[in-house]
Protein backbone atom coordinates (compact mmCIF):
# COMPACT_ATOMS: atom_id res chain seq x y z
CA UNK A 1 0.00 0.00 0.00
CA UNK A 2 2.84 2.21 0.96
CA UNK A 3 4.27 1.26 -2.39
CA UNK A 4 1.12 2.45 -4.48
CA UNK A 5 1.22 5.74 -2.61
CA UNK A 6 4.45 6.38 -3.44
CA UNK A 7 4.23 5.86 -7.06
CA UNK A 8 0.85 7.96 -7.18
CA UNK A 9 2.52 10.73 -5.12
CA UNK A 10 5.59 10.93 -8.03
CA UNK A 11 3.44 10.59 -10.82
CA UNK A 12 0.85 13.22 -9.61
CA UNK A 13 4.16 15.42 -9.47
CA UNK A 14 5.46 14.43 -12.58
CA UNK A 15 2.23 15.54 -14.23
CA UNK A 16 2.49 18.91 -12.49
CA UNK A 17 6.04 19.69 -13.32
CA UNK A 18 5.06 18.75 -16.61
CA UNK A 19 2.38 20.71 -17.40
CA UNK A 20 3.99 24.23 -15.65
CA UNK A 21 7.17 23.68 -17.65
CA UNK A 22 4.95 23.69 -20.51
CA UNK A 23 2.85 26.17 -20.29
CA UNK A 24 5.51 28.48 -18.86
CA UNK A 25 7.51 27.84 -22.20
CA UNK A 26 4.26 28.33 -24.65
CA UNK A 27 3.93 31.78 -22.59
CA UNK A 28 7.13 33.20 -22.85
CA UNK A 29 8.48 31.89 -25.74
CA UNK A 30 11.65 33.00 -26.96
CA UNK A 31 11.73 36.70 -26.35
CA UNK A 32 15.14 37.48 -27.19
CA UNK A 33 15.65 37.53 -31.19
CA UNK A 34 18.28 37.70 -33.76
CA UNK A 35 18.05 40.85 -36.02
CA UNK A 36 16.38 39.23 -39.07
CA UNK A 37 14.02 37.20 -36.43
CA UNK A 38 13.43 40.45 -34.86
CA UNK A 39 12.02 42.38 -37.87
CA UNK A 40 10.28 38.99 -38.85
CA UNK A 41 8.20 39.13 -36.04
CA UNK A 42 7.40 43.13 -36.11
CA UNK A 43 6.09 42.46 -39.79
CA UNK A 44 3.24 39.89 -38.64
CA UNK A 45 2.72 41.89 -35.50
CA UNK A 46 1.48 45.39 -37.22
CA UNK A 47 -0.03 46.18 -33.70
CA UNK A 48 3.06 46.25 -31.87
CA UNK A 49 5.18 48.79 -30.70
CA UNK A 50 8.58 49.35 -31.16
CA UNK A 51 10.10 51.22 -28.89
CA UNK A 52 13.76 52.34 -29.07
CA UNK A 53 15.49 52.92 -25.46
CA UNK A 54 18.04 54.75 -26.50
CA UNK A 55 18.82 59.22 -25.53
CA UNK A 56 17.26 61.14 -28.29
CA UNK A 57 20.47 62.26 -29.76
CA UNK A 58 21.18 58.68 -30.78
CA UNK A 59 17.27 58.01 -31.75
CA UNK A 60 17.27 61.02 -34.46
CA UNK A 61 20.50 59.34 -36.13
CA UNK A 62 19.19 56.42 -36.74
CA UNK A 63 16.73 54.32 -36.05
CA UNK A 64 13.91 51.42 -36.73
CA UNK A 65 10.74 52.03 -38.99
CA UNK A 66 7.69 53.48 -36.72
CA UNK A 67 9.93 53.28 -33.93
CA UNK A 68 8.97 55.63 -30.95
CA UNK A 69 11.98 56.81 -28.74
CA UNK A 70 11.44 56.62 -24.39
CA UNK A 71 14.84 56.76 -22.91
CA UNK A 72 15.22 54.09 -20.78
CA UNK A 73 18.02 56.46 -18.76
CA UNK A 74 15.27 59.27 -18.16
CA UNK A 75 13.28 60.08 -15.07
CA UNK A 76 10.15 59.92 -16.77
CA UNK A 77 10.88 56.55 -18.54
CA UNK A 78 7.86 54.62 -16.19
CA UNK A 79 5.32 57.58 -17.22
CA UNK A 80 6.11 57.58 -20.96
CA UNK A 81 5.95 53.30 -20.91
CA UNK A 82 2.67 53.17 -19.08
CA UNK A 83 1.02 54.96 -21.94
CA UNK A 84 1.65 51.72 -23.80
CA UNK A 85 -0.78 49.22 -23.90
CA UNK A 86 0.24 45.92 -21.71
CA UNK A 87 -1.73 43.39 -23.59
CA UNK A 88 -0.04 44.17 -26.63
CA UNK A 89 3.13 43.16 -27.98
CA UNK A 90 6.05 45.75 -27.58
CA UNK A 91 9.58 45.26 -29.33
CA UNK A 92 12.57 46.96 -27.19
CA UNK A 93 16.20 47.66 -28.63
CA UNK A 94 19.04 49.82 -28.06
CA UNK A 95 22.70 49.95 -29.55
CA UNK A 96 23.63 46.95 -28.35
CA UNK A 97 21.33 45.54 -25.79
CA UNK A 98 22.32 46.27 -22.72
CA UNK A 99 19.63 49.23 -21.97
CA UNK A 100 16.76 47.08 -23.80
CA UNK A 101 17.06 44.01 -21.38
CA UNK A 102 16.64 46.20 -18.50
CA UNK A 103 13.77 47.86 -20.08
CA UNK A 104 12.01 44.75 -21.10
CA UNK A 105 13.02 43.20 -17.81
CA UNK A 106 11.52 46.41 -15.50
CA UNK A 107 8.26 46.25 -18.26
CA UNK A 108 7.47 42.46 -17.53
CA UNK A 109 7.58 43.17 -13.84
CA UNK A 110 5.29 45.92 -14.33
CA UNK A 111 2.60 43.80 -16.07
CA UNK A 112 3.57 44.11 -20.07
CA UNK A 113 2.29 40.43 -21.55
CA UNK A 114 4.28 39.89 -24.54
CA UNK A 115 7.95 42.43 -24.74
CA UNK A 116 10.26 41.14 -27.29
CA UNK A 117 14.27 41.94 -27.24
CA UNK A 118 16.37 43.12 -30.20
CA UNK A 119 19.94 41.09 -29.53
CA UNK A 120 22.73 43.03 -30.30
CA UNK A 121 20.81 46.02 -30.42
CA UNK A 122 20.90 48.41 -33.80
CA UNK A 123 24.30 47.65 -34.31
CA UNK A 124 23.55 44.21 -35.10
CA UNK A 125 20.28 45.52 -36.91
CA UNK A 126 22.48 47.24 -39.35
CA UNK A 127 25.09 45.03 -40.30
CA UNK A 128 22.10 42.42 -41.00
CA UNK A 129 21.41 45.39 -44.08
CA UNK A 130 17.88 46.09 -42.10
CA UNK A 131 15.98 49.20 -42.92
CA UNK A 132 16.57 52.26 -40.61
CA UNK A 133 15.11 55.63 -40.75
CA UNK A 134 17.18 58.94 -39.57
CA UNK A 135 15.82 62.33 -38.80
CA UNK A 136 17.89 64.25 -40.91
CA UNK A 137 17.51 67.69 -39.93
CA UNK A 138 18.90 66.99 -36.72
CA UNK A 139 21.83 65.06 -38.32
CA UNK A 140 25.24 66.29 -37.43
CA UNK A 141 28.21 65.66 -39.67
CA UNK A 142 30.15 62.47 -39.09
CA UNK A 143 33.21 60.89 -39.49
CA UNK A 144 33.64 59.33 -43.39
CA UNK A 145 35.61 56.79 -44.25
CA UNK A 146 37.86 58.55 -46.28
CA UNK A 147 38.58 60.79 -42.55
CA UNK A 148 38.92 57.09 -40.88
CA UNK A 149 41.51 56.38 -43.37
CA UNK A 150 43.48 59.83 -42.98
CA UNK A 151 44.06 58.67 -39.26
CA UNK A 152 45.63 55.44 -39.79
CA UNK A 153 47.95 57.46 -42.04
CA UNK A 154 50.91 58.15 -39.53
CA UNK A 155 54.86 56.99 -39.13
CA UNK A 156 53.67 55.39 -35.54
CA UNK A 157 51.14 52.81 -34.59
CA UNK A 158 47.72 54.18 -34.42
CA UNK A 159 44.84 52.37 -32.02
CA UNK A 160 41.50 53.11 -32.42
CA UNK A 161 38.78 52.82 -30.10
CA UNK A 162 35.28 52.51 -30.67
CA UNK A 163 33.39 53.32 -27.55
CA UNK A 164 29.74 54.97 -26.14
CA UNK A 165 29.50 56.82 -23.39
CA UNK A 166 26.70 54.40 -21.86
CA UNK A 167 28.94 51.17 -22.70
CA UNK A 168 30.33 49.81 -18.94
CA UNK A 169 33.15 48.63 -20.13
CA UNK A 170 33.85 51.34 -22.02
CA UNK A 171 33.80 53.26 -18.96
CA UNK A 172 36.47 50.96 -17.70
CA UNK A 173 38.90 51.11 -19.93
CA UNK A 174 38.74 54.71 -20.63
CA UNK A 175 41.21 55.79 -17.62
CA UNK A 176 44.07 53.37 -18.77
CA UNK A 177 43.99 54.35 -22.55
CA UNK A 178 43.69 58.07 -21.79
CA UNK A 179 46.98 57.82 -19.53
CA UNK A 180 48.53 55.17 -22.49
CA UNK A 181 47.66 58.14 -24.98
CA UNK A 182 50.33 60.20 -23.21
CA UNK A 183 52.82 57.96 -21.54
CA UNK A 184 53.49 56.07 -25.16
CA UNK A 185 52.26 59.44 -27.11
CA UNK A 186 55.79 58.67 -28.77
CA UNK A 187 55.46 55.14 -30.52
CA UNK A 188 51.34 55.16 -30.44
CA UNK A 189 48.68 57.61 -31.78
CA UNK A 190 45.49 56.66 -29.45
CA UNK A 191 41.95 57.76 -30.78
CA UNK A 192 38.68 57.55 -29.49
CA UNK A 193 35.56 57.24 -31.82
CA UNK A 194 32.30 57.20 -30.19
CA UNK A 195 30.00 54.97 -31.84
CA UNK A 196 27.19 57.30 -31.13
CA UNK A 197 28.20 60.04 -33.36
CA UNK A 198 29.89 58.42 -35.89
CA UNK A 199 26.86 55.12 -36.57
CA UNK A 200 27.69 55.64 -40.81
CA UNK A 201 31.36 55.02 -40.09
CA UNK A 202 30.95 51.99 -37.71
CA UNK A 203 28.24 50.28 -40.33
CA UNK A 204 30.72 50.47 -43.34
CA UNK A 205 33.62 49.30 -40.94
CA UNK A 206 31.40 45.74 -40.08
CA UNK A 207 31.51 46.84 -36.08
CA UNK A 208 28.07 45.72 -34.54
CA UNK A 209 29.69 45.84 -30.77
CA UNK A 210 31.41 47.13 -27.88
CA UNK A 211 33.68 48.24 -27.13
CA UNK A 212 36.44 47.48 -30.34
CA UNK A 213 40.28 48.05 -30.28
CA UNK A 214 41.91 48.32 -33.66
CA UNK A 215 45.99 48.91 -33.56
CA UNK A 216 47.39 49.83 -36.83
CA UNK A 217 50.84 49.21 -38.14
CA UNK A 218 52.03 51.17 -41.35
CA UNK A 219 48.31 51.34 -42.48
CA UNK A 220 47.31 47.78 -41.72
CA UNK A 221 45.40 45.81 -39.38
CA UNK A 222 47.57 44.24 -36.97
CA UNK A 223 45.66 43.59 -34.43
CA UNK A 224 41.57 43.43 -33.52
CA UNK A 225 39.87 43.00 -30.06
CA UNK A 226 36.00 43.17 -29.24
CA UNK A 227 34.99 43.33 -25.42
CA UNK A 228 36.36 44.25 -22.31
CA UNK A 229 40.55 44.48 -22.45
CA UNK A 230 42.48 44.88 -19.80
CA UNK A 231 45.06 47.09 -19.18
CA UNK A 232 48.09 44.33 -19.17
CA UNK A 233 46.70 42.92 -22.35
CA UNK A 234 46.60 46.06 -23.70
CA UNK A 235 50.46 46.74 -22.82
CA UNK A 236 51.32 43.72 -24.52
CA UNK A 237 49.70 44.27 -27.59
CA UNK A 238 51.57 47.70 -27.73
CA UNK A 239 54.95 46.46 -26.87
CA UNK A 240 54.89 43.89 -29.46
CA UNK A 241 56.93 45.16 -32.27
Amino acid sequence: MKSLFQFRYLTLLAILFYYSCSNGQSNSGNMSLEARAFSDKISKMPEASVIDVRTEEEFVKGHLPNAININWNSDDFMTNISMIDKNKPVFVYCLSGGRSSSAASKMRLEGFKEVYELQGGIMKWRASGLPEVTNESKLTESMSRDDFNKLLVSDKRVLINFYADWCAPCKKMKPYIDELSVSMSDSVSIIRINADEHTTLLKELGIDALPVLQLYQNNQLAWSKVGFTSKEELLQQLNTK
